[in-house]
């Protein structure tokens, strides 16, 4: 009898959205997940593979970034290169999943770019989620396209009640039916730019016709939170909570604002544009060609001006036309596109076709569809926003 192949992700953390939508299919069809969140555990992990297995890496962070020095990110490298050589010989699969060009909290440069061409060079498949994935790389790592599988991040359809009554929400703020509310949710950190975020709403309430709200929630990392509020101008009306939001208080959050501001510095992917769409609310991002291709279709997205951010972000806050024909079939052609089972289903199809796991011989042919109210129960028994912040 064939048992049910293995599949080591790393870093798995469970209380990432990300990970727990894309494996529903698999679970569901006996996949077993192996996780390990730090360096020792997944060399620990990896000796339990065997051939007909999958490891699948996703952010290369906890790899070789958080090392206590550069000699160690070096050494870690040569244990990773020589733990890969191992699983390979093991006949086990390799699978990379690119979510970052490199980590935002870049300390050591050299092992990192290393550690791209020992990936490029050694994985069975590579998965993104944007085509322009291979080009926005191209100046780290040269990827094969043979190698390349396209699989969109995934809405947050049917995860979340997105009925909240809105005026309800507002209210909840102490928000007025003229205020424009403008949020930014998820961590804040240097890379995220939420301080032009700040300045541009500070410079826009200036002149605008209505009061504007900045509305910041999420953990403050890398820098006090004592600092980070000092920076907020005092004439600025804001509503803020320091903290993870809470999953049964997102749509709250999403269902009081009028436009969600992500004012990265640098992007590839980000599952806070997904759930701005699912819960309907329009969107701000910075004008890079690779998201200008992928969303410049999408009524609901604006693009702002990345070499002035807080002037261009300021300008399109004031604009009284921005998004004011919007409808919510604009955001449901866009969110069923990717609803959470569909791309859960592509990748469970992707594992089938190296896996040597209980629907491997099922792998040129469609997946069953499950029952409508069983995928949602699942989803929610298994989902946490937490990691989406």
């Amino acid at each position: 009898m064939k048992t049910a192949a293995q599949v080591l992700v790393f870093p798995a953390w469970r209380d990432n959205p990300f990970l727990n939508l894309l494996s529903l299919s698999a679970r569901s069809s006996g996949y077993r997940f192996l996780d390990a969140t730090n360096f020792n555990k997944l060399l620990e992990q990896a000796d339990r593979l065997q051939g007909g297995d999958i490891f699948h890496l996703h952010w290369t962070y906890p790899l070789l970034q958080n090392a206590p020095s550069e000699e160690e990110a070096h050494a870690r490298l040569s244990q990773f290169s020589e733990m890969l050589r191992s699983l390979r010989q093991r006949g086990v699969t390799i699978i990379w999943t690119i979510h970052n060009r490199i980590p935002h909290e870049l300390h050591y440069r050299e092992p990192e770019i290393e550690l791209h061409h020992l990936l490029a060079s050694e994985a069975d498949a590579i998965h993104i989620m944007a085509p322009d994935t291979p080009a926005v790389m191209s100046d780290v790592v040269e990827l094969d396209p043979a190698k390349i599988h396209v699989i969109p991040h995934p809405s947050y359809q049917g995860v979340y009640d997105v009925g909240v009554d809105r005026d309800a929400a507002r209210s909840s703020f102490g928000l007025e039916a003229d205020d424009r509310s403008v949020l930014f949710l998820g961590q804040i950190r240097p890379y995220k730019g939420v301080q032009a975020l700040i300045e541009a709403t500070s410079l826009a309430a200036k002149t605008s016709d209505s009061r504007l709200v900045l509305m910041l929630a999420g953990v403050v990392k890398d820098l006090r939170v004592e600092d980070f509020i000092a920076a907020i101008p005092d004439h600025l009306s804001t509503r803020t909570f320091f903290d993870f939001v809470p999953d049964g208080d997102l749509s709250r959050w999403f269902r009081a604002a009028d436009v969600a501001v992500f004012p990265y510095q640098a992007i590839l992917n980000s599952g806070s544009v997904h759930l701005a769409a699912t819960f309907g609310v329009p969107t701000l991002l910075p004008g890079e060609d690779h998201l200008r291709r992928q969303f410049g279709d999408e009524p609901w997205v604006a693009f702002f001006d990345k070499q002035r951010p807080s002037e261009s972000i300021a300008e399109l806050l004031n604009d009284p036309d921005l998004f004011k024909d919007l409808n919510e079939h604009d955001f449901t052609r866009f969110t069923s596109r990717i609803g959470p089972w569909d791309i859960s289903r592509q990748y469970h199809r992707l594992i089938d076709r190296y896996a040597s796991g209980p629907l491997s011989d099922q792998a040129s042919g469609p997946l069953p569809t499950p029952r409508r109210k069983r995928s949602r129960r699942m989803m929610r028994d298994r989902f946490t926003a937490r990691g989406a912040q």
